[in-house]
């Protein structure tokens, strides 16, 4: 089965402007993608991940893989469903926020060997880039009115005020697959369906300039379908909080068990993605047993996003703690955590330990009376535990479900 088969396959191509191009290509030779990421966190969650996973068949198909970090664009903000102007970042956020996220990205792709994947950054032929001339080599082939009607901005328009500082995005980007296709011979831009009316801006970005040089720029955009809840809202969270791919930002057992709380709607996709299981296989195990099915998938996402040994911890871990109706220090999954002083605040504990993700989540809870340590429920957002205590370990729950015995070193 060839590369598109295997997209076709496994449902992961949504939509393309050139799709029996892009077969041909796939099935007779080798091409060049992109795609693109901004930089607003130093980290991805499970979420951001899809398209990666996609590009990580091209690049065991032969084909070269570029991964676009978008140091110009992310100061901007990509405005795709949102209803408020994205908070801008200082270069040294994003200098920070790129140095995680190529880390996040070798999990996926091999940045060595025969045929490497790349990172390129758009803040490098963006800067010096005189306004003027962005605009009359690029902005005069957009169109304002037709912009408009494109979804990606519909939300900020109705709910948040769309400013001519995002308007930007469309063009940069659309510009980022024109200078790609230049310095790299880049001919195909991947990215998520919420991405298409930014991938096709540039495709026709390309149309325009052949039209005028006389030049055949290849130049093709591919979507894959978004991971969707049956809410409507793009996976990658759960009610504990992002399921990160950096071992520092989440426990194996919390990132197994975000991945077993996926929606039965999400789970053939999850496969699709992120396993290499023939989908005959995968879709009949989930017809016999859903629940089997997501265990199945815990496990096997754990093992290639963390390791086979985190994989067979946090498995182990979670069916000791379920097969037994008394959740109690003994079978609890635990952090270690260092203290330098004799005391710390319960906020301050839960945060480091990762067990809220800020302090305002934990007095919410704490407001709710859905924490609890060692049994008793917490009235207190000022409570202190000392050393002694965490060197026997105090055990923590959150909402019905969720422990975790906390001890220090």
């Amino acid at each position: 089965m060839n590369l598109y088969e295997t997209l076709k396959d496994r449902n992961l191509l949504y939509q393309s402007t050139d799709e029996e191009l892009l077969k041909k290509l796939l099935t007779n030779g080798k091409i060049t993608v992109y795609c693109g990421t901004d930089p607003t966190a130093d980290s991805l969650h499970i979420g951001h991940c899809v398209p990666c996973t996609i590009l990580r068949r091209f690049q065991r198909a032969g084909h070269k893989v570029i991964i676009l970090v978008g140091g110009a664009t992310a100061a901007i903000g990509d405005p795709t469903g949102k209803t408020d102007m994205r908070p801008m970042l200082s270069k040294e956020q994003l200098a920070h926020n790129i140095e995680g996220i190529k880390r996040a990205y070798s999990k996926f792709l091999d940045f060595d060997g025969e045929n490497p994947a790349i990172i390129v950054n758009n803040a490098d032929w963006f800067a010096g880039y005189d306004y003027v001339n962005f605009m009359r080599d690029v902005g005069v082939h957009f169109n304002v009115n037709k912009m408009m009607t494109n979804e990606i901005y519909a939300k900020r328009i109705q709910e948040g005020g769309l400013t001519f500082f995002e308007m930007g995005y469309m063009l940069m980007q659309a510009y980022d697959f024109l200078y790609l296709n230049k310095a790299h011979g880049c001919n195909l831009q991947w990215g998520g369906a919420d991405q298409w009316g930014n991938i096709v801006a540039g495709t026709e970005l390309g149309r325009k300039m052949n039209f005028l040089d006389g030049k055949n720029r290849v130049m093709i955009g591919a979507t894959n379908p978004l991971l969707l809840t049956p809410e409507g809202k793009k996976m990658g969270k759960t009610e504990k909080g992002a399921i990160w791919i950096e071992k520092d930002k989440i426990t194996a057992y919390d990132f197994y068990q975000g991945i077993y709380q996926t929606p039965d709607a999400c789970v053939e996709m999850m496969f699709a993605l992120f396993t290499d299981i023939p989908m005959e296989e995968v879709r009949e195990l989930i017809k016999q047993d859903i629940v089997k099915s997501k265990k199945r998938l815990a496990f096997e996402i754990t093992k290639f996003i963390r390791g086979e040994q985190d994989a067979i911890e946090a498995e182990t871990m979670s069916a000791n703690l379920f097969a037994s109706n008394t959740i109690n220090k003994d079978n609890a999954p635990t952090c270690e955590i260092e203290l330098s002083t004799n005391e710390i605040g319960v906020l301050d504990l839960l945060l480091n330990a990762k067990f809220v993700q800020s302090k305002g989540e934990a007095r919410r809870l704490i407001d709710q009376k859905g924490l609890s340590m060692d049994g008793e429920t917490i009235t207190d957002a000022t409570l202190v535990v000392n050393k002694t205590q965490l060197q026997d370990g105090i055990l923590f729950k959150k909402g019905k479900k969720n422990y975790l015995l906390i001890k220090c070193n």
